[in-house]
């Protein structure tokens, strides 16, 4: 007790706890504000009950003492909220030099554990820069893990938990497997164990353990979780590998099990998981399917994406079944119904394993995997794929090269007319198109290269109602038939799926009404239809027709989306126009069965 609060006490002025409580806030000594942080008591005047203390955040804070009492709380001087006062330099050289002595110094004068906020109120601004916190912590937060000081969580709501010292490396490995909270956290501990896993040689007890605490975790969550269940699985069986004094349960859950009642939800959850574990789930598919594992396995193939596919054709290749393999890549290259990774990979293996089904069939399917893609609702799936066509400047060539003239012609039309790709790319995929294939430039280029398309005569506002018409069309009919698409789908099971076929064949017809009305506005030729030639019946003018009988008729003839059928104003393409073209006057010709004379021919706009 201070020694002039222990004379107050003496005298009986105030009691032996009060005494207490105020030699914890003497001068020199160390306290704690909610808003304030640490503070050091730097003077006190007992008489008139005032104190002065030099907090982290708030220096000479003068106080009653009867305050201060009541809102601030004791630190001993070791505490880390007292060293920030007293060693800043020492701890910032920790900082720098030690940041897993920091830490736990931190956890320590927490009771051992805090959530990953509060450590970062305690470090961040004072003994670490605010600017270099985060890439700071990154990395003391890899030393932690590597060190095994303290429990490292995987979410910031989960606490920083400093660990026993007097465990053994073994059980305090054990520990953190039994205590993560999740299968990322319980994956993550299964990797230490395994990398450690000279600890647990001889010692049955801690890997039976283990191979419970999966068991369960993967029985309650697979439903949920199934590509991080199989993780576990494939870590399980690496450790049962290092294993020299047990074997794997009888009844414990095998990956076997899993994929044989899951299906095809396999190759959708394996995507996240590294190509060497997704291989240890394929060579279970024999111990799960039988003689029909290939089929199985193929019916993932698609799915499993480019790490996986790879690993599949690989296993395959190397189990000898390479001519289901290639009789399935086949059936959907030429079918188009191959995705995009699938495609990747035979593009990119063409010289290796894909080379017995690469040819220009790829090509072909490439293309109408990207304008398919293109129409579909939701986030580009070929992105990758689209990139790699671009990349690969020998990827044409190679396509191309057992193709006869008429395939490239093909080819190289459906290339010029995609609007998947810009107008660059387009032209230099083209060069290599003909670079390929110089035999063919003409078939190739003859779209670019011959006079343009003469197109049909309208008039000025006719063009401009089908300009309105196109607009209508891409603004409002095709986004709404993306969103009959997309709610078509969520009804689920696409193969007996009316509504969902229905919107996909509608689709159909407005892309290719679409690329109609663009091409044909491309061509149009747009006319006011003034200083027309009336000396006979052409495209502007107007025809007075009388029959034999007397009985007059008069006929407008203009432009291809000009017609208005009740007012007898018809296009020069109908097949009445096109017999009236050309007719002078006294000519006549047969319409509805009757013999008719032009008796007069004038000009529509006779401005």
């Amino acid at each position: 007790m201070h020694p002039e609060v222990a004379k107050l006490v003496e005298a009986g002025r105030i009691s032996e706890e009060v005494g207490t409580r105020l030699s914890e806030i003497a001068p020199g000594k160390f306290c704690l504000h909610k808003n304030w942080g640490a503070g050091k008591v730097k003077d006190w005047d007992l008489r008139s009950g005032k104190i002065v203390i030099d907090f982290e955040t708030n220096e000479d804070q003068e106080m009653a003492l009867q305050f201060a009492i009541q809102k601030t709380e004791y630190l001993e001087e070791d505490d880390f909220r007292a060293q920030k006062l007293e060693s800043m330099g020492e701890l910032r050289r920790l900082a720098d030099q030690d940041p897993v002595e920091l830490v736990k110094r931190t956890l320590q004068s927490q009771g051992g554990s805090m959530k990953l906020d509060q450590l970062e109120r305690e470090l961040m601004g004072s003994v670490i820069p605010e600017k270099d916190y985060k890439k700071w912590w990154e990395s003391a937060k890899k030393a932690l893990r590597a060190s095994r000081v303290a429990v490292v969580p995987t979410k910031r709501t989960e606490p920083l938990v400093l660990r026993d010292e007097n465990l053994s490396p073994a059980e305090s490995l054990v520990m953190d497997f039994e205590n993560a909270r999740d299968f990322k956290a319980k994956a993550r501990a299964l990797e230490a164990i395994i990398k450690d896993f000279k600890y647990f040689k001889g010692d049955a007890d801690a890997q039976s353990r283990i191979n419970k605490n999966i068991d369960e975790a993967v029985r309650k969550g697979m439903k949920m979780h199934l590509g991080q269940s199989l993780d576990l699985l494939v870590g399980r069986d690496e450790l049962m590998e290092l294993s020299e004094v047990m074997d794997l349960d009888a009844s414990a859950i095998r990956i076997s099990d899993i994929i044989a009642t899951e299906g095809t939800r396999v190759g959708e959850e394996l995507g996240s998981l590294p190509a060497a574990r997704q291989r240890m789930v394929f060579e279970a598919y024999p111990a799960a399917f039988g003689d029909s594992w290939v089929e199985e396995l193929l019916n993932i193939f698609d799915n499993v994406g480019p790490r996986g596919l790879a690993e599949i054709a690989k296993l395959l290749i190397e189990k000898g079944e390479s001519e289901k393999l290639f009789a399935f890549l086949r059936k959907h290259i030429v079918g188009r119904t191959l995705g995009a990774d699938s495609l990747l990979w035979v593009c990119r293996e063409r010289e290796k394993s894909s080379e017995p089904v690469f040819d220009f069939e790829v090509g072909n399917a490439i293309l109408s995997l990207l304008e398919r893609d293109s129409m579909d609702d939701g986030p580009r799936k070929s992105s990758r794929l689209q990139s790699y066509v671009m990349e690969d400047r020998g990827l044409i060539g190679d396509l191309l090269k057992s193709a006869d003239n008429n395939e490239t012609r093909n080819f190289a039309r459906k290339l010029h007319q995609s609007q998947i790709f810009a107008e660059l790319d387009r032209k230099s995929l083209m060069a290599r198109v003909i670079k390929a294939k110089p035999e063919t430039q003409d078939l190739v280029t003859g779209e670019g290269s011959e006079k343009k398309e003469e197109g049909v005569v309208s008039s000025w506002d006719s063009i401009e109602k089908r300009k309105a018409d196109l607009a209508d069309l891409k603004n409002n009919q095709i986004p709404q038939n993306r969103e009959d698409i997309k709610i078509a789908r969520s009804y689920g099971d696409l193969r007996e799926n009316a509504e969902y076929h229905m919107a996909k064949d509608h689709q159909k017809v407005l892309m290719r009404r679409q690329s109609e009305m663009e091409r044909a506005l491309d061509t149009v030729q747009g006319t006011d239809f003034s200083n027309v030639d009336t000396s006979e019946v052409n495209i502007g003018t107007i025809a007075h027709l009388e029959d034999e009988k007397g009985n007059k008729i008069t006929i407008t003839i203009l432009g291809a989306w000009d017609s208005i059928p009740e007012e007898n104003v018809i296009s020069y393409l109908s097949e009445m126009g096109n017999s009236l073209l050309g007719l002078k006057v006294g000519d006549t010709v047969d319409i509805k069965s009757q013999t008719m004379t032009v008796k007069e021919v004038e000009a529509y706009n006779k401005g």
